[in-house]
């Protein structure tokens, strides 16, 4: 066991040390207040306060894991060897940032708290984020901390520590597919099929026209209908391939088949019978729990199972009203935490991490899986190739890789099809996953 002495036990002191030591290295952790007790601990054991007792090994405390509320911060960021941090401990200390308290600020989105600007859909941008604008959002910071904080106990204990290191970190790959249109030509209706018409003979998009007609008729495939491939390849390289399933009314936003279309729901029971499936909450359900629940109650009478995992339309939610919302309607686990303009770690981090509600100094039960890039951003933001935007997921999982972490990527059933604007990037897809498949 890890013993760890400080002066003042808290919520959140308690969330990130169990979060640094159980969840990221698996070592045991007990944290102490009382001096005795510390200084007649024969194991591994460290300090966290303000000054040091006698030579252990110390990281001095700032006061963040030890207040309460929402306080605008000074943050300068300096260099632990040659990773970014910040809460500087003075140059006294071999360990020169309060690494606990900035990853408590990175995974608990406390910046999302403060007074931002918004982008155009309302969210949180990424421009804004500490990480962008220091040029370390590409980095799983707080994992690469911790993985130096653990080279230092193995240095000053080297007996010691495989003795209680419960269970092996390893790398793990998580594919994650949203389901936005579901069909791009079948299965819409007369009104919708006409106008859909309609609007490439504007556009003069003759062969639009044409191809839309050969698969009403059956003569092609659809070409967003790329299911059956999805999860073939899921089968071929033993990926974790999720779905989410967008389900609500049809809004500016939100265009894909009815709901209560019978082809959409042969195809969510299809695909629930090979892989996991979730809720994908419609653009305007971020501020509205009703509107979560309806949309989550359409899809369990569909599958016929209670469901668990969800991730927000145009990746939409306020902190921390949307992850108070999935909490009440016991929503397990969330993979919206990620930028829709950029790619990285938006949390800090490539470890799922329980969501810390700062209005309610509490650890929540909902899990949050932060996704590190997604196809629209790489093409649509960042006007990527799918070469350069392949060399970019492989140097994320690079830098995953280095922590045994968890990657994740969100592609859509549109993207991974090769029609249109999406050439060559079905092509991206599988050679993502050959190459991701031999660590899965």
């Amino acid at each position: 066991m890890l013993l760890v002495y400080t002066y003042k036990i808290t919520p959140r002191l308690t969330y990130i040390f169990k979060h640094i030591f159980t969840r990221i290295l698996h070592i045991e952790l007990n944290i102490t207040t009382k001096i005795e007790e510390f200084i007649a601990h024969e194991g591994l054991k460290f300090s966290y306060t303000k000054q040091a007792l006698g030579n252990e090994i110390f990281v001095k405390s700032s006061d963040l894991l030890f207040n309460q509320g929402i306080d605008y911060l000074d943050i300068n960021i300096t260099n632990w060897d040659d990773v970014p941090c910040f809460f500087q401990t003075g140059s006294e200390n071999n360990i020169p940032c309060d690494f606990f308290a900035a990853s408590f600020y990175l995974i608990s989105r406390y910046e999302e708290y403060l007074p931002h600007v918004k982008d155009e859909f309302e969210r949180f941008p990424a421009a804004e984020s500490l990480a962008f604008q220091h040029k370390f959002l590409d980095k799983p910071v707080i994992d690469i901390w911790v993985y130096k904080f653990k080279e230092i106990l193995l240095e000053k204990f080297p007996d010691q520590i495989n003795e209680i290191v419960k269970g092996e970190r390893r790398f793990n790959y998580i594919s994650t597919i949203d389901v936005d249109i579901a069909f791009s030509y079948k299965h819409k209706g007369f009104i919708r099929t006409v106008g859909g018409a309609l609007n490439d003979l504007v556009n003069l998009k003759i062969q639009n026209i044409l191809y839309r007609f050969l698969v009403i008729f059956n003569i092609k495939k659809d070409p967003f209908d790329t299911f059956d491939e999805l999860i073939s390849l899921q089968k071929k390289y033993n990926i974790n391939t999720l779905f989410f399933f967008l389900l609500s009314e049809y809004t500016t936003y939100d265009k894909n088949i009815s709901s209560g279309n019978i082809n959409y729901k042969l195809l969510i029971k299809n695909i629930a019978d090979y892989t996991d499936v979730g809720i994908h909450p419609s653009y305007f359900s971020m501020k509205k729990d009703l509107k979560i629940k309806k949309e989550k109650m359409r899809l369990e009478e569909i599958v016929n199972f209670p469901i668990e995992k969800s991730r927000q339309h145009y990746l939409r939610m306020e902190l921390p009203e949307t992850y108070q919302y999935l909490v009440d309607l016991e929503i397990k686990e969330d993979y919206t935490m990620g930028y829709a303009s950029h790619y990285g770690f938006r949390a800090g981090t490539c470890t799922p991490f329980y969501f810390y509600d700062l209005d309610f100094e509490i650890q929540t039960p909902l899990k949050i899986f932060p996704f590190a890039a997604m196809d629209g951003t790489l093409k649509d933001y960042l006007n990527f190739t799918p070469k350069k935007s392949f060399n970019v997921i492989m140097e994320l999982a690079k830098e995953v890789k280095k922590v045994d972490g968890t990657l994740i990527t969100l592609f859509h059933n549109e993207s991974v099809s090769g029609y249109g604007q999406w050439r060559g990037w079905n092509k991206l897809y599988e050679r993502m996953l050959q190459e991701l498949s031999t660590d899965s």
